[in-house]
């Protein structure tokens, strides 16, 4: 006989209880309320093969409130994807596939990490201007390859924060038909009942976003939020929220409805009554045949895979150049003839030499590679004029999908969340621009996006005192350093044009890790190199001006605009009869990842050292040592003219020449 929905929902319940409470630690409450809301998604609407969680046409499912994490991992396990009961045991220990928040790259069909709130739904924006970009691109008539949903489920605690706004506000503009967000309305959150502090009329905020809202669902009656995601799926020009009523951690008499049952196990004997209070008779962690062939989709998966490879192939026959290159982006592979094509855009550039801000040189950059890359997606946070994000072939996108530039507005950490979404999604390569200052907003979305092991690219201009009078709450300080600091993630501060070629090449390349480049208002003057130094400049740091006369005294390491300072500095001192090294550190990140001997040819031992950076002094300890000097800034800066702000803060000829001779 077949499992009722009931049983299926129930199934749900009890791993996720059974799970925190062998792990005596995480949040049952979420999945134990949203049990009939997965039912109904997962049971007749989802598209996906869980033999297969790559396939480029599944709908994606997000879990926005990632703390109920039992949720996912309960329904990955029981509609069949390669994570097993003994997985679920290991519910929140050490190297398991089940983390206690979702973790992507640790389970089958997790599509994002999720935890910090608001992040998942962003991502989910993301993901579904994804999917609208690419329809756009590659669907034609009879051939639609690209044609799927992105759902979300999420919790009060997502729409407190900020990020949520930035997000929903920009996806409503978008008419993103295809995204279709579960609101668990329950009322609760860690301190207890949240009408003290969250009395939004959440359905008004939305409707006022230009989003289709389906407001007062049951979200314990399966049959009610069916109806409400068919009514969502019908609505194409708009992204629907459905409000779910639901109670929290439902099942279990004691604690449901309660706080005490959102962040904490449940307990031996609430566990017990709750068993017996859904009539589950069941053994921890048992779960009857009967609701797990009730629960597996593995053959309607593949059946729907099999569906659009069969469409896929006569989209081929029909369309092979772009059948191929969907292909090769899907895979996020570059064109088969990228490495030559890179090293001679870089030449070009290089033969160039110009004397730009590296802002500049970064659009001339973009201008050298963006046409052989058409999965570049460009955009900036209200500053496309400072940032030069564009190029002679950016488009804005229009209402329909048409283009390749993004206007987010002025939204710093949702376009870095939405950017890490559509990276996720795959097909695009997204970067986006704003002040390096405004970094900070971003922070946790460039964490989440480094953490991930993803490749999106961050563009940071005006990025030291050099951008002047605008004063100090626009003058980064601390932010260059604090970037390089983030585990797998590339920070980059080029000093002209060529340097910001090598840096653009480099963050296109990475496939696993994202990239930063730090770029300046002001213009930087060309520096001249041979081809071995233009090659070592892909490794992060590198002799930029070899000592003459003999075996370099000093060395001096600086990045972007100091360079220019170091240089000066080594040709006086060669005045004096002192022999300095200049080197040229655009990439800390990637120079510390060198092999010894290579960072000892650079930064040779025993030769004393002064690195020179408009930013905290702290961060190049490591690299001076305690008898070496740092000229950098442990102040913020103040509003006046860039030449006048160096002079004041000691970034002088004179000061570098000084320091220089005090660790000789």
């Amino acid at each position: 006989m077949a499992a009722t929905r009931t049983q299926l929902a129930n199934a749900i319940r009890a791993l996720s209880m059974d799970a925190v409470q062998q792990a005596n630690s995480g949040h049952p409450g979420a999945p134990m309320g949203m049990a009939e809301i997965a039912l109904a998604l997962w049971g007749g609407h989802l598209k996906h093969n869980p033999q297969n969680p790559e396939w480029a046409d599944r709908d994606r499912f997000v879990l926005s409130n990632g703390h109920g994490s039992m949720l996912i991992y309960s329904l990955l396990h029981l509609t069949g994807y390669a994570l097993s009961i003994d997985d679920l045991k290991q519910f929140r220990q050490l190297h398991s596939k089940t983390p206690g928040h979702p973790e992507y790259g640790y389970a089958p069909g997790v599509e994002t990490t999720t935890g910090p709130l608001g992040q998942g739904i962003t991502n989910a924006v993301g993901m579904a201007m994804a999917e609208k970009l690419l329809a756009r691109q590659f669907n034609r008539p009879g051939h639609d390859i690209v044609d799927h949903h992105t759902y979300v489920f999420l919790g009060d605690g997502c729409l407190m924060e900020g990020i949520s706004h930035e997000a929903c506000s920009l996806a409503g503009t978008w008419g993103l038909g295809k995204l279709i967000a579960f609101w668990d309305d329950n009322g609760i959150s860690i301190d207890g009942h949240v009408e003290g502090w969250f009395t939004d009329n959440t359905p008004k905020r939305f409707e006022a976003y230009g989003w289709h809202v389906i407001a007062d669902v049951d979200g314990h009656d399966v049959d009610a939020v069916n109806a409400a995601i068919q009514a969502a799926k019908a609505e194409t020009g708009k992204p629907t929220l459905i409000c779910c009523k639901t109670v929290i951690g439902k099942g279990s008499p004691n604690k449901q409805g309660t706080h005490d049952v959102h962040g904490a196990a449940l307990g031996a004997a609430e566990i017990a009554a709750t068993r017996e209070h859904l009539g589950w008779s069941h053994a921890p962690f048992e779960v009857p045949a009967d609701v797990y062939a009730g629960w597996d989709a593995k053959a309607k998966g593949a059946a729907s895979e099999s569906d659009w490879n069969q469409r896929f192939a006569a989209y081929r026959a029909a369309h092979p150049e772009l059948a191929a290159e969907f292909e090769r982006r899907m895979a996020g592979e570059l064109p088969a003839d990228w490495t030559e094509f890179k090293a001679a855009a870089i030449a070009k550039i290089n033969d160039a030499a110009q004397t730009v801000a590296t802002r500049k040189a970064s659009q001339i950059a973009l201008e050298a590679f963006s046409p052989k890359l058409p999965e570049f997606l460009a955009g900036s946070a209200d500053l496309t004029g400072s940032n030069l994000t564009n190029w002679s072939g950016s488009k804005w996108i229009d209402g329909e999908g048409n283009g390749n530039y993004i206007s987010y507005g002025v939204r710093e950490f949702g376009m870095a969340a939405i950017m890490n979404g559509m990276t996720l999604h795959g097909g695009l390569r997204p970067y986006g621009g704003t002040f390096l200052m405004f970094s900070e907003y971003a922070r946790n979305a460039l964490r989440m996006s480094a953490l991930m092991k993803i490749n999106p690219i961050f563009v940071f201009t005006h990025d030291s005192i050099g951008l002047g009078e605008d004063g100090p709450t626009h003058q980064p300080v601390e932010q260059t350093a604090t970037l390089r600091y983030v585990p797998n993630m590339d920070t980059w501060r080029p000093c002209d044009t060529t340097e910001t070629a090598v840096a653009w090449a480099h963050a296109i390349e990475q496939k696993n890790r994202p990239s930063n480049l730090v770029l300046s208002r002001q213009n930087l003057p060309f520096v001249s190199r041979d081809a071995g130094q233009i090659a070592d400049i892909a490794k992060g740091g590198y002799v930029l001006r070899e000592a003459e006369g003999g075996a370099a005294q000093l060395i001096l390491i600086a990045t972007g605009s100091e360079i220019e300072l170091a240089l000066k500095a080594q040709t006086q001192l060669a005045t004096e009869g002192i022999r300095a090294r200049v080197v040229s550190m655009p990439s800390t990140n990637v120079f510390d990842r060198q092999d010894a001997a290579y960072r000892a040819s650079v930064l040779t031992r025993g030769v004393p050292r002064v690195a020179i950076e408009a930013g905290v002094s702290d961060f190049w300890r490591k690299y001076v040592g305690l008898d070496g000097a740092v000229i950098g800034m442990d102040t913020f800066g103040e509003s006046a003219p860039a030449p006048a702000l160096f002079k004041a803060f000691g970034f002088t000829v004179e000061q570098v020449v000084a320091t220089a001779k005090s660790v000789l």
